[in-house]
């Protein structure tokens, strides 16, 4: 779902949006939120199919730390495309070290065995 989430605005972006988010300036941060929405809607899909050779703890949270980051980070990064709260972009990182621990976790889940 999160992968055809990021389909959809990557698209509303594109052709609906685009003349609001390029006049913004905000039409860069509006596509790397897009694009980090997508990779890991497909680290998610990865690490689902990983449980199932793997099953254990580590992949369970790596899916946990990738779908908080992905609302964390690109959710922030929606958000500052529309409103002037610039207290949004402290929330950015966060979401990014919800996925650097995602992908630490996907690694270690992965070479288990």
């Amino acid at each position: 779902m999160l992968g055809g989430l990021a389909v959809t605005i990557g698209a509303f972006g594109a052709h609906a949006l685009k003349a609001t988010l390029v006049a913004a300036g905000k039409l860069e941060v509006f596509e790397l939120a897009t694009r980090y929405q997508f990779y890991h809607a497909l680290a998610l899909l990865i690490a689902g199919i990983l449980m199932n050779f793997y099953p254990g703890k580590k992949l369970n949270y790596a899916a946990l730390c990738f779908t908080i980051g992905i609302f964390l980070f690109s959710g922030s990064l929606y958000a500052l495309c529309f409103l002037s709260l610039g207290l949004l972009g402290l929330i950015t990182p966060l979401g990014g070290l919800f996925f650097i621990a995602g992908w630490i976790l996907l690694a270690l889940g992965a070479l288990k065995k």
